[in-house]
């Protein structure tokens, strides 16, 4: 048996951290029927997950506090109180289960230091960046200490890693963290039941597109470390050599939006949320997968503007695109070139804005027809089979070793 534990922000697949969890365990458990997921839910609410055979336990709500106290903490300490609880339900079955694979830092370092060791279960951590830099840590003073704690426990402790980026797995050797053999790449991945090679003038034609300009977009979340206020400049730049040139944005926060609608405004572009009506840029709220393929599908290029992390950055989207075949613009960093290298991407030096423009044109002007079918050729190394199939190995690796 594996057990594999998630605390996804979304239980009706609404952000990338949902969508990854949820289908990487459709496929676990499309191998491995005796996949033990443990996920949190508070009360009866409506839960994709439960379509994949998760098991939801009470989401012990410390977080709900910091409506009245801000502070992360309450939810490292909910993160806490939920680790005890999968512990308490997983240890009458310590003969039957293989490994713990977490890919939550808080439970992770709990599993890792406390209770993998006392039941005699490997653990393996999906570690996605270090705690003590994620742009939502607990930003007291005092917990400085506890947010290296929180790293080294559940990195060093762990039985294994499994690491986004050959680059973060480069740096933990570098910190002298864990030696290299003990780290598994393990990359993000895409849905290829839904993502694939799309008929540009069949989705225009359906989405009330023009058929003939120039069209880039973006889909995904849009708080400020997207720098997606960059690409609305580079965009208003472009209009100069591609006066017909739209942009779409689909995703986000509705006070987000607001604030990029308020930016393209001030650079004279014209905004609206619906193609109903004549614009230079569209700015879409969120759309289910199914949807999403189509409006990228209509564009000519698309483009990661930038990412929250840089060493461990594996956006979903960029495995989406790459199965289009579509250009792809996106920020020079060796962990994006991991998976899309150089010469089948259209890259510029980070927030550069000139880079960006330069980007952009070039993706537009593209025309080897070659291109298309090599990036989808490399995409098809990433569907979330090859993420779970991959994770399988590992856990079989340790099952050796242990």
């Amino acid at each position: 048996m594996i057990v594999y534990i998630a605390y996804p922000t979304s239980l009706n697949l609404q952000s990338a951290n949902a969508l990854q969890t949820y289908t990487t365990l459709r496929e676990l458990r499309a191998r491995r029927s005796d996949t033990l997921a443990l996920i949190p839910r508070w009360g009866l609410e409506p839960s994709r997950f439960s379509e994949v055979g998760a098991v939801h336990l009470p989401r012990p709500a410390i977080g709900k506090l910091s409506r009245f106290y801000k502070s992360t903490l309450l939810y490292y300490l909910e993160h806490s109180a939920f680790a005890a609880m999968t512990a308490t339900l997983v240890a009458p079955l310590r003969p039957n289960v293989e490994a713990v694979y977490i890919r939550q830092p808080i439970i992770a370092a709990w599993w890792a230091g406390v209770f993998g060791p006392r039941l005699s279960i490997p653990v393996i951590y999906e570690a996605h960046d270090l705690e003590s830099r994620n742009p939502s840590r607990a930003k007291e003073r005092w917990a400085r200490g506890l947010l290296d704690l929180i790293d080294r426990t559940a990195i060093c402790r762990a039985t294994a890693v499994a690491s986004l980026t050959d680059d973060f797995r480069r740096l933990l050797a570098q910190i002298g963290w864990r030696d290299p053999a003990g780290v598994a790449v393990i990359p993000d991945a895409y849905d290829e039941r839904i993502f694939a090679r799309q008929d540009r003038a069949a989705c225009r034609a359906a989405l009330g597109l023009p058929p003939a300009a120039p069209i880039v977009a973006y889909a995904g979340m849009t708080f400020a470390h997207r720098w997606l206020d960059g690409l609305l400049s580079a965009a208003r730049a472009l209009r100069a050599t591609h006066p017909a040139l739209i942009t779409l944005i689909l995703g986000g926060r509705p006070g987000e939006r607001a604030a990029l609608a308020a930016h393209a405004i001030s650079e004279g572009l014209r905004v609206a949320e619906t193609t109903a009506m004549s614009a230079d840029l569209y700015l879409l709220p969120p759309r289910p997968q199914t949807e999403v393929v189509r409006w990228l599908g209509a564009a000519d290029a698309l483009v990661i503007p930038d990412t929250v992390t840089d060493v461990t950055a594996s956006p979903l989207k960029l495995f989406e695109y790459m199965a289009l075949g579509l250009p792809v613009v996106l920020p020079a960093l060796p962990a994006l070139y991991e998976i899309l290298p150089p010469h089948l991407a259209y890259s510029f030096p980070r927030r550069d804005l000139a880079g960006l423009q330069a980007a952009l044109t070039a993706a537009l002007a593209e025309t080897d027809p070659a291109l298309p079918a090599a990036r989808q050729a490399l995409a098809a190394e990433h569907t979330y089979g090859r993420r779970a199939e991959r994770i399988l190995a590992l856990i079989e690796r340790i099952r050796v070793v242990c």
